[in-house]
């Protein structure tokens, strides 16, 4: 189980200080994004009190928005033992809960290193009805883009997934380089784990109620008992 350091923003930061949004060498680099999280290039959205406005980012969730159970993942794209849940027990949860309507599932993308920001981006460009599909694409792939090694070869290899959810290098340019859609996802991701105190991944919130990484049969007893 990955533990959140708090004060994570400084893992977001690349070396001196700046995103590193790096194309493949064979790839013309339209303007590369360069610009730290504390004096932006381009300020992100802000709301009347001058605050980065989150609410320019979206849930994303799957299943049954009236069920009567809400579960919300808060999960990275580089963290193992998100991986190994999604390529287990959440494939029952999906086929057994989600599938047939008797939860809403949502996912939250929690950030430990710019890497999983970047998968993050390209995930939400795909658009929310592709979303789960390249989520699942990440976490299958994720011993191969996150151990790829210079953050230009992660970033060559977050490319091909995107490519494999039919997404075309303008728009994989485009989203690399969003530095307003990075920073605004940066401080949506820590109010939203801040609140619901998220200290390590993945965790589970259901119903309002805080759960660690847990086993099939653990989860369906806690859904179950939670529809009643």
């Amino acid at each position: 189980m990955k533990q959140i350091i708090p004060m994570v923003v400084a893992a977001l930061v690349g070396v001196g200080g700046y995103f590193a949004f790096v194309h493949e060498p064979s790839t013309p680099a339209p303007q590369i994004a360069a610009a730290t999280l504390e004096t932006p290039a381009g300020e992100p959205a802000a709301n009347a009190d001058g605050e980065i406005d989150i609410s320019t980012i979206p849930d994303m969730m799957i299943g049954n928005p009236d069920a009567p159970v809400t579960v919300i993942e808060y999960a990275s794209y580089t963290c193992p033992h998100c991986a190994s849940f999604h390529s287990g027990t959440y494939k029952s949860l999906k086929t057994d809960y989600i599938d047939t309507g008797k939860i809403n599932f949502i996912f939250r993308e929690v950030y430990f290193d710019r890497y999983g920001l970047w998968a993050s981006m390209i995930a939400r460009c795909a658009g929310p009805e592709k979303f789960f599909g390249v989520t699942d694409l990440l976490f299958a792939g994720q011993s191969t883009w996150a151990r790829a090694g210079e953050p230009a070869a992660i970033i060559g290899e977050l490319r091909k997934v995107g490519r494999l959810a039919g997404m075309n290098d303008e728009l994989l340019d485009s989203c690399l380089n969003d530095e307003t859609k990075a920073k605004t996802l940066v401080e949506w991701y820590q109010a939203s784990a801040g609140a619901d105190e998220i200290e390590s991944t993945p965790s589970f919130v259901i119903n309002g109620t805080k759960y660690s990484n847990m086993s099939y049969a653990d989860m369906s007893v806690i859904l179950d008992e939670a529809a009643n």
